[in-house]
């Protein structure tokens, strides 16, 4: 049984994404929450300073959701490398 490639890198970039819009909009409301992480998008992603505004969320989720289709499709090329085709017995 293989992966389906597309299917992972758009769940991947979905869920990815959509954190990262969450945990944006949700710091837009209380500051303090998920501070940390979003410090954490700022230094994987080149051009997001860090909590700030609107658009700053829509920057990281953008990364996010880019980032998050990369790697699902990574994942499911390497799992379907891995199992390789079934042997007939």
């Amino acid at each position: 049984m293989s992966l389906n490639i597309k299917a992972l890198a758009m769940t991947g970039g979905v869920v990815w994404g959509g954190a990262f819009l969450f945990l944006g909009l949700a710091n837009l409301m209380v500051p303090s929450y998920g501070a940390l992480a979003l410090d954490l998008g700022a230094s994987i992603y080149p051009g997001y300073e860090g909590p700030g505004g609107l658009g700053s969320v829509i920057v990281v989720t953008l990364y996010a959701l880019i980032d998050g289709a990369v790697g699902g499709a990574i994942i499911a090329w390497l799992y379907n490398a891995f199992v390789g085709q079934p042997k007939a017995v």
